[in-house]
């Protein structure tokens, strides 16, 4: 029986229509060339389908084409924005939260060891950081705010455009991941007043392997990768045409079906908490939360045995980046969960292939699962 999946906050399929686009750029017959090579048709090609692209994804994120540098992914963008930042700096403050993502965190670890300052602030029960947090924490040495748009673990949304107004005040940078937000939240880095964005192709039905970093236009980051001198010397290495193709694409068409998707996602949220809520001991992580993202935690019952019964769905307990470890999320600790109500807890990502009638299972299978490994405890 194949398990129903509800992990895309991990990571989503790649939408055929996109699949379909990327495999015309793969063989000899196809837009396969160097977008570099620039003394024949091949190559032209080859540019124009990159330019493309990011010109799709420049429309997604309400920028200028020419703010978009390619990556390989968030990982990158984030490493190249925050490290890109702080190397034109020989000392200096960064405020981040104790809740984002590893990639962001880890390159926080690393740039204290290299003498700068790191505030980590705790987030609110909702899950979210406010601006009054942010503004507390500033300090004459502060030159970079980084948060995410969207937790990946629960969904809550930070008020980003309010904390970019402080940060322009205070004549501070502010860098965003925003790997779980575009398609999902209307992402206008132009309105929202972002300095760096960093977004991942696979998050929204493009291919892994693939991102990008918005530069506001008069920004400047040092380059992390060299070789060539591509991407306006942001970031060297080959364009890998068939991915950025995909991504394009990907972008273009989530940010087309972000309206009819959140509608429809958030009715299948409300069907699972409805189903779930009809259990004794569940709760709902995190507040203000986008529609495909819902964190659960069931009391009396332990978190390992809960994941090993739920063989027919595909869900997951936190971030895959963390999903090898047996410690309990560091992100639902930050909100005041205890370590047994931590790892008693799961993530639920739907996504544009998820039905009714995959939630319904859902409902029933957790219900069923819970219900079992508490009479055995009893």
């Amino acid at each position: 029986m194949t398990p129903i999946y509800l992990d895309y906050a991990a990571t989503t399929p790649v939408d055929p229509h996109v699949a379909e686009a990327m495999a015309a750029c793969l063989t000899l017959e196809g837009n396969f060339a160097n977008p570099a090579s620039r003394s024949h048709r091949y190559g032209w090609m080859a540019e124009e389908a990159v330019e493309n692209a990011r010109g799709q994804l420049a429309k997604a994120l309400h920028c200028d084409s020419r703010e978009i540098v390619w990556t390989s992914g968030a990982t990158e963008s984030n490493n190249l924005a925050i490290k890109g930042v702080c190397d034109l700096h020989e000392s200096g403050h960064i405020i981040t939260s104790a809740i984002e993502h590893k990639a962001v965190l880890d390159v926080c670890a690393h740039l204290e060891q290299k003498g700068f300052r790191v505030t980590y602030l705790q987030p609110q029960a909702s899950g979210c950081i406010s601006v009054e947090q942010v503004a507390n924490a500033m300090a004459d040495d502060t030159i970079l705010v980084s948060l995410m748009y969207v937790n990946n673990e629960l969904g809550s949304i930070n008020p980003i455009a309010d904390i970019a107004k402080l940060c322009q005040q205070k004549d501070v940078l502010l860098h965003v991941d925003g790997a779980q937000a575009l398609g999902k939240v209307d992402v206008n880095v132009e309105r929202d007043g972002i300095d760096f964005l960093s977004i991942s192709s696979h998050k929204f039905y493009g291919p892994k392997g693939m991102g990008a970093l918005f530069v506001k236009r008069g920004r400047k980051i040092n380059a992390q990768i060299h070789g060539g001198g591509h991407e306006r010397g942001m970031r060297s290495g080959t364009l890998a045409t068939h991915q950025i193709v995909g991504m394009g694409l990907a972008a273009e068409m989530a940010t087309a079906q972000l309206s009819q998707e959140e509608a429809r996602l958030s009715a299948l949220k409300q069907t699972l908490i409805t189903g779930l809520q009809a259990l004794e001991g569940v709760a709902i992580n995190g507040d203000n939360t986008v529609a495909n993202i819902t964190n659960i935690s069931f009391a009396d019952v332990d978190g390992e045995s809960l994941l090993l019964s739920l063989h027919d769905l595909a869900v997951s307990s936190g971030s895959a980046c963390n999903s090898a470890t047996m410690a309990p999320s560091y992100v639902l600790k930050a909100i005041g969960l205890d370590d047994e109500l931590a790892h008693a807890s799961i993530r639920f990502s739907m996504g544009r292939f998820t039905t009714e009638h995959d939630i319904n299972q859902a409902v029933v299978s957790v219900t069923t699962a819970v219900q079992r490994l508490r009479a055995m405890t009893a």
